[in-house]
């Protein structure tokens, strides 16, 4: 029988960096700001892979409560056209608002994706 001794990065030498206890921090920080371990984290770096942030929960909460007065609007929208009971009271200048407001709702969403999407020195 064959063994094959499989190289693990675990079994190798580690590479040290001497760095100052601030310069430590600042990369404690990125590290934790992109959900990585240190190791792992330098390592990308390292070998030149772009390293991405995580999504800030309250982003994603904020989007998911704008998706969800764009359902609803769009609801009342879907109601008015289909000529339902319950919207016959609803006149032009109604509809007109729902329009604006579902406007308004995907900037809102469009200005969240944008501050998720963009790196955090760009902002």
């Amino acid at each position: 029988m064959e063994t094959t001794d499989k190289i693990t990065r675990k079994g190798s030498p580690p590479i040290k960096v001497y760095c100052l206890p601030e310069e430590r921090q600042q990369v404690v920080a990125n590290a934790r700001a992109v959900g990585l371990s240190l190791s792992n984290y330098l390592l990308n770096v390292g070998v030149g892979y772009q390293v991405r942030g995580i999504v800030d929960n309250k982003q994603v909460e904020e989007l998911a409560r704008i998706n969800g007065d764009l359902g609803r609007l769009g609801g009342l929208l879907k109601l008015w056209l289909t000529n339902d009971a319950r919207t016959a009271q609803f006149g032009e200048s109604t509809i007109r608002a729902v329009l604006s407001r579902i406007e308004a709702t995907q900037g809102q969403m469009i200005s969240v994706m944008q501050n998720v999407v963009r790196p955090r020195s760009d902002r």
